[in-house]
């Protein structure tokens, strides 16, 4: 049986109804949670972009039962890792042990902000290894001072450490990253359903631990209206890692959608109400080998509709993959 989790997206709703959005997961039987940590929105048409760790405090402390989770959080260039640390071991325990720490290389549209440019991809996982020995060093509850390439730590010490810390969840896209997941992650992170990732985790110590895989959906009794919205708000999603990870800003990503069409979108992403849909959409990263499975519900105001169906359908048919 696949777990089925539920996306807080920041970049699409504001961060009162986030938590709202959250509370009708757990309500709705959805097995956890992750929430994204963005600094803009990828098109300007999603509109939000509220810091994701006050709401994670948030969340922690309006749900009892429901994982929260970064997917992902970048600990190289807007947030040192000493702070990542600091903001993970709080969540954990305010969610009382519900919290896993997912990190990842990041995008310019996030990082840019801070200034100093933005690093080549062997450089970021460069940064990204460097920054996970520290955020686990913290968390084993060492006073730590480090000099390393990318970074400085002085006298370092977490004072509130959970009991037991965060694991830790590295995205992947490649061979690089994966063998730095396989070698630093309690769990592997992809929003592709791509078994050879999977492979490549498990080549380089990855065996045995858990596979969280993500996907947008659009449910809507009127299908053309869900293709309307996702082509609206998601259109971005097939550009692909390599152009994703690189572009500046929401203008970029508009203008590298401008001939993205809304057929290709009901190609690529389910839409409508048919439960069936959803199920085959989802169906491929069961079979790569991903025993979790984000949904993100496209549209921050159309949660409450995709929460109520979800519990009375959706979810059902997707526990018998």
């Amino acid at each position: 049986m696949v777990h089925i989790g539920y996306t807080m997206m920041t970049e699409q709703a504001g961060p009162r109804e986030l938590v709202e959005h959250v509370m009708g997961a757990e309500k709705a039987g959805f097995d956890f949670s992750v929430t994204s940590d963005h600094f803009f929105p990828w098109l300007a048409s999603q509109g939000h972009s509220p810091n994701a760790w006050a709401v994670l405090g948030a969340a922690a402390q309006a749900t009892s039962r429901i994982p929260l989770m970064t997917y992902v959080t970048c600990p190289t260039t807007r947030y040192h890792p000493v702070v990542v640390a600091q903001q993970a071991a709080t969540v954990q325990l305010l969610s009382e042990g519900r919290f896993r720490l997912g990190l990842g290389s990041g995008e310019n549209l996030n990082e840019h902000v801070v200034g100093g440019g933005w690093p080549s991809p062997d450089v970021r996982l460069e940064m990204l290894e460097e920054a996970t020995g520290i955020i686990r060093a913290l968390f084993e509850g060492r006073t730590l001072t480090h000099h390393g390439p990318h970074y400085d730590v002085e006298h370092a010490k977490l004072w509130d450490l959970p009991e037991t810390a965060p694991p830790i969840g590295i995205a992947v896209s490649g061979e690089r990253s994966c063998e730095l997941a396989g070698h630093l992650a309690d769990l592997v992170i992809a929003t592709e359903p791509k078994k050879e990732l999977l492979d490549a985790f498990d080549r380089h110590g990855g065996t045995g631990k858990p596979r969280v895989g993500q996907l947008p959906v659009c449910y809507d009794t009127d299908r053309d209206a869900a293709i309307e919205r996702a082509h609206d708000q998601f259109r971005w999603f097939g550009l692909g890692w390599k152009v994703n990870s690189e572009l500046r800003d929401d203008r970029g990503f508009t203008a590298a959608t401008q001939f993205v069409t809304k057929d290709d979108i009901a190609e690529s992403i389910a839409c409508g109400s048919r439960v069936e849909d959803f199920v085959e959409a989802v169906r491929p990263y069961a079979e790569a080998g991903f025993e979790e499975i984000a949904l993100v519900q496209i549209g921050g105001g159309h949660q409450e509709p995709f929460l109520k169906w979800s519990a009375g359908e959706l979810l059902p048919a997707l526990r018998e993959l």
